[in-house]
């Protein structure tokens, strides 16, 4: 089987890494990859928002599935596209991909089908006045989200009036986010813990990979500006399986009939992005594809032939699947550049990479790597996701850190708190 895989990141080389491993040996193919999917498959040197060249490189190989990893060309169009041409393809439709290319959709979305999220209300460039007249008569904290596709750093969470009021400015007068700003969501602050829940759809039925919980915050103990993700880990003991029962009853399963009852059978990864509150769990977000760094965790535990998945997937086909997860648990931890989220240096060699993947309970994701001169160097924000596995948590975490520390590049930052609310919440329901 041939397959191609659409992405650069740690996610699309966990993918790779998840593919390798089943009986069908497929053929891999990924477009543009990174020097981790090169010992996979065959890397290239596609960009992922060329979808005329990415249709053609299908046709040409004879692809017989395309796995799309990020977002953007799922919200352009690319599942359209690829199906248009007799392609199969996993990921939704750019109708339904609007779950997460747009916020203001969303929100409405989950108003329209009693979703449970956060009070809100959206505004556009010309409602700048009405935005902070909102903004006074909600209080803080509050939430001020650019609406379109910001690389995860669009929500700007808000302690004080004077900081929304500032967060309005940056999103629809100083155009931090550019286009993804031409719209802002202002929503209420959530109490509680985040957690994500991840189905395969294949419109008309889903299965559920294991819950996992992201580190969104780039500082220990959640400081500091947003990232794409800084560590996660997985199974997340806060998802029980009486409020996984009371996800897919009030959130996946009502998600899913309103996009086939408006029209647009949802077809892929669902991700939500949920604040488990005292009131239950509320939708911060939903993503349109398998998340990063949770595809680093909730892979590694999936026992179940992926090739097999997704084509059963692809066919509408998902009744015949049965997903085995292994026992115990994964958490990964991301190796960044200094200075990321902001502006960080490229090109500066990784040492320890052979040393750090030497035990079969660890994996080296590379994400943003590049390889030159023989060597791999640093060539984005989020340069490694280091994940290990374990019996539980604990072992998994002692794991993923230990193989850490045999790895070096100047500058290279992460947290050392990932999974603590997770090793937490275990300790007191032991005793």
């Amino acid at each position: 089987m041939r397959i191609l895989i659409i992405g650069s990141g740690g996610r699309e080389h966990a993918f790779a890494w998840a593919l390798a491993r089943s009986p069908q040996r497929p053929h891999l193919f990924v477009a543009p990859g990174n020097p981790g999917t090169a010992a996979l498959g065959t890397n290239v040197p596609i960009p992922v928002t060329d979808l005329a060249a990415l249709k053609a490189f299908a046709l040409e190989q004879a692809i017989d599935l395309t796995v799309v990893g990020p977002e953007q060309p799922l919200v352009q169009g690319l599942v359209d596209a690829f199906q248009d041409a007799g392609l199969a393809v996993i990921g939704p439709t750019q109708a339904a991909a609007r779950l997460e290319g747009s916020k203001a959709f969303a929100k409405a979305f989950m108003e329209r089908h009693g979703i449970p999220t956060a009070a809100h209300r959206t505004f556009g460039a010309a409602q700048y006045d009405e935005a902070v007249a909102y903004l006074e008569r909600r209080g803080a904290p509050i939430v001020v989200k650019a609406s379109g596709l910001a690389a995860g750093k669009g929500a700007i969470v808000c302690a004080t009036l004077p900081e929304a009021r500032a967060a309005l400015d940056e999103v629809l007068r100083d155009r931090a986010f550019g286009e993804a700003g031409d719209e802002v969501v202002i929503e209420d602050f959530m109490e509680g813990e985040e957690a994500s829940v991840f189905a395969l759809a294949d419109g008309d039925r889903y299965v559920l990979l294991a819950p996992a919980q992201d580190h969104k915050r780039i500082g220990e103990g959640d400081t500091g500006p947003n990232t794409g993700g800084m560590g996660a880990y997985a199974p997340a003991p806060i998802v029980t399986g009486r409020l996984l029962n009371r996800v897919c009853r009030e959130i996946i399963e009502p998600t899913l009939a309103g996009m086939q009852a408006e029209g647009h059978p949802y077809r892929g990864f669902l991700y939500a992005g949920l604040m488990i509150t005292a009131d239950g769990p509320r939708v911060v977000e939903f993503n349109c594809r398998l998340g990063d760094p949770e595809a680093q965790v909730v892979l590694p535990l999936l026992e179940t032939d992926l090739v097999e998945v997704f084509r059963l997937m692809s066919a509408g086909r998902l009744h015949e699947v049965a997903l085995r997860m292994r026992p115990g648990a994964a958490a990964c931890v991301v190796l960044a550049s200094e200075g990321y989220p902001g502006s960080y240096r490229r090109g500066v060699p990784i040492e320890g990479l052979d040393a750090a993947g030497a035990r079969p309970d660890v994996v080296v994701f590379q994400a943003g790597t590049r390889r030159e001169d023989g060597r791999v160097v640093t060539a984005g924000g989020r340069v490694l996701g280091v994940t290990g596995l374990g019996d539980d948590l604990g072992q998994a975490l002692d794991r993923a850190y230990e193989a850490v520390a045999k790895i070096h590049f100047d500058g290279m930052q992460y947290r050392r708190d990932i999974g603590r609310k997770g090793l937490a919440r275990l300790q007191t329901e032991s005793r």
